[in-house]
């Protein structure tokens, strides 16, 4: 129960009140000096749920390729510490031990850059990282003194390769979002229908009984502004805010590192 309100006041907040608010005051007023008009419900459809809609799903995918991208970070970051415990001949080192730390310290740093909004600690953290994967790099060359042949130490260069890879496509995901002139498209509309819409909502208000002339104008706010936040949560899929968000957690992966 607790999960389902949490849930729902995620999709429910202040901008929903106030643009609910800020509705029915112009229903209200527009019935009161009789200014009623007929406008299409069509175009509803045409130019706002159809671009929220287009943007929710462009949204979507990214967050599932930033799963995917963080899975094959993950996978390749185990190989690699697989390869330092298992594939050396010669067991006396270190080389697993510094291995889980580096990975370790990678996770968090990544977290923190894409928790964060402000350019200049985003900048900071990539070179972190990046210093993290030379490191990680000349660790793997260590293994050669441990009796790795050079057809092994090639793929866990690969390895090394992948990871790298997969971190820029997440921090790309982070970076570009949807189309920034679609969703300020989608806002402005989202945000003035229901209150341009007045005349509109007053001209129904003998379609319904006696308290039930301000349902249409309520529903009209809370299905938009809803919309509108579900994608905002989407948005940004590493914020940790939301139920849907990617949470980036260093103790689920080096837990197996053992």
């Amino acid at each position: 129960m607790k999960k389902v309100l949490r849930s729902f006041f995620l999709i429910i907040n202040y901008k929903t009140i106030i643009v609910t608010t800020l509705s029915v005051i112009s229903t209200y007023v527009c019935y009161r000096v009789g200014l009623t008009a007929k406008f299409p419900d069509m175009l509803v459809g045409v130019a706002i749920v159809f671009p929220v809609v287009f943007s929710i799903g462009s949204a979507y995918n990214r967050r599932e390729t930033a799963l995917q991208r963080f899975s094959d970070f993950k996978g390749h970051a185990m190989a690699i510490y697989y390869a330092t415990r298992d594939w050396t001949l010669d067991k006396n080192n270190d080389l697993p031990q510094r291995t889980k730390v580096l990975i370790e310290n990678m996770v968090v740093l990544m977290r923190t850059m894409f928790t964060t909004s402000r350019k200049s600690d985003i900048v900071a953290n990539e070179q972190k990282i990046f210093q993290y994967f030379s490191q990680l790099s000349q660790l793997t060359i260590e293994l050669r003194k441990y009796g790795i042949q050079s057809g092994e130490f090639s793929r866990i260069s690969q390895y090394v390769s992948k990871m790298i890879i997969a971190f820029d496509n997440l921090r790309i995901i982070h970076a570009y979002r949807t189309p920034v002139t679609l969703r300020a498209y989608s806002k402005v509309f989202i945000y003035i229908f229901p209150i341009i819409y007045g005349p509109y909502f007053a001209s129904t208000f003998n379609d319904f009984s006696a308290q039930l002339e301000y349902v249409m104008p309520i529903l009209y706010s809370f299905i938009l502004v809803s919309l509108d936040n579900i994608q905002d949560h989407l948005e940004h899929p590493f914020d940790e805010i939301g139920e849907d968000d990617i949470h980036i957690d260093e103790k689920e992966l080096t837990m197996h590192m053992d």
